[in-house]
């Protein structure tokens, strides 16, 4: 077969190829304005006024939306439940420890997970922590969180041997003995605490990737070569066809 022959089918390949990496490039240039949006969105809801926690009604919403109410600012007011703390394991700027994660029971009966912050593996026991836990009616202000199943990267949780390597709302309320249907299928980060005091609130990350203009630009060359590549092979065989 001759180039000439041959040249529909270099040239068919490089369409192709050139419109599944425009396809590519244009899909990452979308997620670029949604990502942009979500940065905006939450940095928005950290500095935002505390409104009243999601009841009952709202939970199903959230189960379904979950980046429609992540990030919210919260009030909360109730009462803590400190004999069903749980302690689930977290790497954070003070170093490797637990995010101490205690049942808040609101006035309406209904339950959620407050992380009240991070304690040092050698602060896991209540005892150790210098300050009481606070006792009666309390009032927790912190970001609405996402409830995090199953567990790590490679680490199941096991509830049986009280092991816990994320914050599984269901899972660490069913351990608990909460009931299932009073308790929020979120959990709330605690806003700072004062130093010195622990547990230590106020460590919520807040880390978006955002490499979809790099992605972009990535496809977009790629379908300038490859469409590149087809007008090369096409005047080659114009100049000689054998």
């Amino acid at each position: 077969m001759t180039r000439a022959r041959g040249l529909p089918w270099v040239l068919l390949a490089a369409a192709l190829l050139s419109a599944v990496f425009i396809a590519l490039g244009t899909w990452q240039v979308q997620r670029l304005g949604w990502k942009k949006g979500l940065i905006a969105r939450t940095e928005a809801r950290v500095s935002a006024t505390p409104v009243a926690p999601p009841d009952a009604r709202a939970w199903p919403a959230i189960q379904a939306a979950p980046l429609d109410f992540e990030y919210r600012r919260l009030r909360l007011q109730g009462e803590f439940l400190h004999a069903n703390e749980a302690l689930v394991q977290a790497s954070t700027t003070l170093g490797a420890g637990f995010w101490v994660l205690t049942p808040l029971r609101l006035q309406d009966g209904s339950i959620v997970l407050v992380n009240r912050g991070f304690v040092p593996p050698d602060r896991r026991d209540p005892a150790k922590r210098e300050a009481a836990p606070p006792a009666g009616p309390v009032s927790v202000t912190g970001l609405l969180r996402i409830s995090e199943p199953h567990g790590g990267f490679l680490r199941e949780n096991d509830p049986a041997a009280n092991r816990w390597h994320s914050r599984d709302v269901a899972a660490i309320a069913a351990a608990r003995g909460l009931p299932a249907d009073r308790v929020a299928p979120y959990f709330v980060d605690a806003q700072a605490t004062p130093a010195g005091q622990w547990p230590v609130g106020g460590l919520t990350v807040l880390r978006f990737t955002d490499n979809h203009l790099v992605y972009a630009l990535t496809w977009f060359a790629l379908a300038a070569m490859v469409a590149a590549g087809g007008w090369y092979a096409w005047r080659s065989t114009r100049r000689s066809p054998d």
